[in-house]
């Protein structure tokens, strides 16, 4: 896999340039990656969608459940992937940023022991996963992405950090909270930036001592449970508002955290 000339070159990746751009990016930029998800069907409907004049919207690439890829708008054109979007300061990063498109349902409404996408599409219960939006409080369920999509995406990114001045890979649901929810829980964002930005600390020669995180509890009690999920059991009684804690570890919308016992809490109600 290499860049050329502005277009992603792979044997599973074809071009078709969307009406929907605009002109290049100034310089220094593009120095963001956008990650969506498609909330479509298929790759290629969701490709269809943008290429559609009227639908005003484009990407840069499309990550097909179908281990292809299509690229839509060169890496030095502005695409119309991120609408209103604010983040850092900054307003509007169409003008700044790459678009990725995954193709994945995204929400799913869970009717019996179904699971229904938005456009009537049937999952089974590997491909769901429930977990707690990080703009949210409370559990849904989301559309599972495969392996291959995942892996794939951390590649292109390392890719295009190597290729072009990008210093920060962000969700559309970090700039457009709210408006937008996707990539949603079930895309590891997190982990995902954190091997890609910190994959070079092996190589240091320093031992680094690790950084405490603390915080404290801001609701007026807060339930601490064994594992990221509001069904799994408490650990403990509720800890009451001002509770300082150690913040060990973060997973979609929770922190495990340490105040004499160790346990899961709503990241949101940690500050």
């Amino acid at each position: 896999m290499k860049i050329t000339n502005h277009k992603l070159i792979d044997d599973n990746t074809d071009f078709q340039l969307s009406p929907n751009h605009s002109g290049k990016f100034k310089t220094s930029l593009p120095d963001t990656i956008i990650l969506h998800y498609t909330a479509g069907g298929s790759r290629e409907s969701s490709v269809r969608t943008l290429l559609t004049p009227s639908r005003k919207a484009s990407a840069h690439l499309v990550l097909g459940r179908d281990e292809k890829i299509t690229q839509l708008v060169p890496f030095d054109t502005i695409s119309w992937h991120a609408g209103r979007s604010e983040y850092d300061g900054r307003v509007g990063f169409n003008q700044f940023a790459i678009g990725i498109e995954i193709d994945n349902a995204g929400l799913l409404t869970k009717t019996g022991d179904k699971y229904i996408s938005w456009f009537g599409k049937e999952y089974h219960d590997d491909e769901v996963i429930k977990a707690v939006h990080r703009n949210e409080s409370t559990p849904r369920y989301w559309h599972r992405y495969t392996e291959w999509q995942i892996e794939k995406c951390k590649e292109i990114c390392e890719l295009l950090i190597e290729e072009y001045n990008i210093k920060t890979i962000l969700g559309h649901e970090e700039i457009s909270p709210k408006r937008k929810i996707d990539p949603g829980p079930a895309f590891p964002l997190d982990k995902f930036r954190e091997k890609i930005f910190e994959s070079d600390r092996s190589e240091n020669t320093e031992e680094i001592e690790p950084q405490i995180i603390s915080g404290k509890v801001v609701a007026s009690s807060l339930n601490i449970r064994k594992g990221p999920d509001v069904e799994m059991d408490k650990v403990a009684e509720a800890l009451p508002q001002g509770t300082k804690v150690e913040i060990l570890e973060e997973k979609e919308g929770w922190y495990k955290v340490r105040t004499g016992v160790e346990g899961w809490v709503y990241a949101k109600y940690i500050k």
